[in-house]
């Protein structure tokens, strides 16, 4: 800091000090008397003012002060001059005393060390550092020392994001997500024939684009007039192709599929140059027919030490879709400003009262998909919410939640999605059949439709629809593997509703559920979506899905299907992380 010239004030024939930062500190620097100086040139009083000036340290901030300085003007606390007519003035402001007001020291020094009146060096801050010390060990031992539900309601009644935030800083496991990516995923099937002539039949799911309402073009309508709210496209199928070889590198036939719906019957059907049949006839009963949607059906004959290869292959456009409203979605995902929360959710009466009562009448029952008897085991049904297990874990699930959110449904089914992550564990070496839902949740453990037929059973404990949904996942898009989760609907509480002028019975939302991934509704290019479970009272859809063809048995081999990507994969749109971390409902 340079000290320019003293500036005379007439009104008050005053001489002051001024310095660059006066708009700061200029009201509070000691005032240069014309009493003190009078005949004195201004070039010897500057000249005698560098001459005096020793540097000190402030006792309380550390920052430099000068001889003469009775405030730092850093901290603003008063200085100690013992010798000053003042003291007892300074003392008024200072609430202090002889022995505990400190004079600056000669020279700078380490943070703490001031000078008594006597002379004496102490440090203030030693003592001061220890018993702060102290206070904290001493409240963290007797917070440790409390019950878990005590610490909880300490937490949410007097921090509620701290809670939160210790989690976070705790959890390392994350996964990193492409906001938006453009793929083409193939699934490649080889069919070897090593007996008398065979065949085979079997349907391929055609995708389709996917909505954040799923089948809709706008979910929210308003009482004001204001025009529906549109809906988001999370999956858009640019086009399907399906190749046949014959085990080697060389392309025999390629077939565009088309994916608006059109329809190929048997009759008009594509016969490949090895005589393969192949169409696309739409949804039916019949067996030139397809069981479960929209698909391309195959019939392939097979000569003795024939090798057919078929790859279905789609090229699609994925985007991140977030249905919750959470302080951890990156703000980089759509659909935030129409998501859900604990703060607007409905209650479980509510979930009738929208969407017409559909999702409640179609996926809400406690018995869903009965797997039949095999080798004369009856497996049962794979969601089940009537088993004692399931309906004891929902009352444990319930007992948890917060005062005020026992019927809230965004609380019971957000506490069941951390209970699953927590609990649950992955098996990587599932049984088969799969265990239906009570058997996950009795055993602790199971894959990826194992998790949902657990998760779903406990959903429907409160009549919260839940229904499947499969595909395909991958971590890099190299590798990709079949992959099943869930659909949720949850209404919004009547009160937001209004305040957002939405019509009651479209006041919902429908989401992306994925236990084992930690996706809380939330969609992730990732997983490509190749059916949406369609209501079906019986179950035959589902089963359709899983027993998706038949072929002969003598001599012919079917191989599971290989997904991979073809081609450079577009993940221009940015990355987020999601970290597994239950939600602090409040």
């Amino acid at each position: 800091m340079v000290l320019s010239e003293p500036v005379l004030h007439p009104e008050k024939s005053k001489t002051l000090l001024t310095c660059p930062l006066y708009p700061f500190f200029g009201l509070f620097h000691p005032p240069l008397t014309n009493k003190h100086y009078r005949g004195v040139p201004h070039a010897t009083v500057i000249q005698r003012l560098h001459n005096q000036i020793v540097m000190g340290t402030c006792p309380y901030c550390q920052s430099v002060t000068y001889t003469g300085d009775t405030i730092c003007y850093s901290c603003g606390r008063i200085l100690a001059n013992i010798r000053s007519d003042k003291f007892a003035m300074e003392q008024q402001f200072h609430r202090g005393s002889l022995d505990t007001t400190f004079k600056m020291t000669n020279k700078p020094t380490k943070g703490g060390v001031v000078q008594t009146h006597t002379g004496r060096n102490v440090n203030i801050m030693k003592n001061r550092r220890n018993r702060t010390r102290h206070l904290v060990l001493l409240f963290l031992v007797a917070f440790i020392m409390l019950a878990p539900q005590v610490r909880e309601n300490i937490f949410q009644k007097w921090a509620p994001g701290i809670q939160e935030y210790v989690m976070l800083m705790a959890e390392t496991d994350l996964a990193v997500y492409d906001n938006v990516a453009t793929f083409t995923v193939d699934r490649t099937i080889v069919v070897t024939n090593s007996n008398s002539v065979g065949w085979l039949y079997e349907d391929i799911v055609i995708p389709t684009d996917v909505e954040s309402l799923y089948g809709q073009d706008t979910d929210f309508s308003y009482v004001n007039g204001d025009l529906p709210s549109p809906t988001s496209i999370i999956q858009e199928v640019k086009s399907v192709n399906l190749l046949f070889t014959s085990g080697g590198s060389i392309i025999d036939d390629m077939i565009a599929i088309p994916t608006d719906g059109s329809i190929l019957s048997y009759e008009d059907k594509t016969i490949t140059s090895k005589g393969h049949y192949v169409w696309w006839p739409g949804y039916g009963a019949d067996n030139n027919s397809c069981h479960v949607g929209n698909c391309v059906k195959l019939e392939l004959h097979l000569q003795p030490g024939e090798t057919v290869v078929f790859s279905f292959q789609a090229t699609v456009t994925s985007t991140s879709y977030s249905w919750w409203d959470g302080s951890r979605v990156d703000t980089i995902i759509d659909g935030l400003d129409e998501a859900i929360n604990v703060d607007n959710s409905g209650t479980f009466s509510d979930i009738e009262l929208r969407g017409g009562g559909e999702r409640s009448q179609d996926f809400s029952s406690p018995y869903w998909y009965d797997r039949g008897t095999r080798g004369g085991v009856a497996h049962g049904y794979a969601i089940n919410a009537q088993e004692q297990v399931v309906l004891e874990t929902a009352e444990l699930i319930s007992s948890s939640l917060p005062e005020g959110l026992q019927d809230n449904a965004y609380a019971y089914a957000r506490a069941t999605f951390d209970y699953m992550h927590k609990h649950i564990t992955y098996d990587k070496n599932a049984p088969n059949p799969a265990r239906s839902g009570p058997l996950c949740l009795e055993e602790s453990t199971g894959d990826c439709d194992e998790q949902t037929n657990a998760f779903l059973s406990l959903l429907r404990v409160k009549n919260i629809p839940g229904w499947y949904v499969f595909g395909a996942l991958t971590g890099d898009y190299d590798y990709w593997e079949a992959h099943g989760w869930g659909y949720i609907m949850l209404p919004m509480s009547e009160s937001w509703c209004e305040s957002q002028n939405i019509e009651l019975d479209t006041c919902f939302v429908e989401g992306s559920v994925d236990v084992v991934n930690n996706k809380w509704l939330l969609h992730t290019p990732n997983a490509y979506i190749a059916w949406v479970e369609d209501p079906d009272s019986t179950g035959t859809l589902l089963n359709s899905y899983y027993s998706p063809g038949k072929y002969s048995s003598n001599g012919l081999v079917r191989a599971p299907p290989h997904y991979s990507t073809i081609g450079d994969v577009d993940t221009s749109g940015g990355k987020y992380q999601v970290k597994p971390v239950k939600e602090i409902l409040r």
